[in-house]
């Protein structure tokens, strides 16, 4: 049975096609440089979009296309908070009404939780007897 084991190569470890007669795909070198001045080149087909950024794969810092334009700057929009979309819909006079109606119904007892109520007096002879 030893002897008739399958010698030879490692399988799927290396291919035995040979690269004689195959025409590779045109390519281009880009340079790109690190923040420090250092330049690397990436190897790339001639139809590829060429990125104005590339990883360097050896420090994995961002570098910069030579000779590239610079981006264009994204325009920032503002941050709207809740307070700036509720003015959209409110007046300040209509929301300071709301919170003056909410707040005497908090604390007459009509709304929110019993332990945030006012003891008014007919409520505290209540619960005494």
């Amino acid at each position: 049975m030893a002897e008739r084991a399958l010698r030879g190569a490692r399988l799927g470890g290396q291919s035995f096609e040979d690269e004689r007669g195959v025409e590779m795909a045109p390519r281009q070198e880009v340079e790109y440089v690190l923040p420090d001045g250092r330049t690397f080149t990436v190897t790339m087909a001639e139809e590829a979009e060429v990125p104005l950024e590339w990883e360097d794969p050896k420090t994995g810092v961002m570098g910069r296309l030579v000779n590239g334009a610079e981006p264009q700057a994204k325009a920032d929009k503002p941050v709207r908070t809740h307070w700036d979309m509720l003015l959209e819909r409110r007046s300040v006079d209509e929301l300071e009404e709301i919170l003056t109606e909410r707040l005497e119904m908090l604390r007459a007892g009509e709304i929110g939780p019993p332990h945030l109520h006012r003891r008014t007096k007919k409520r505290a002879a209540a619960s005494r007897s």
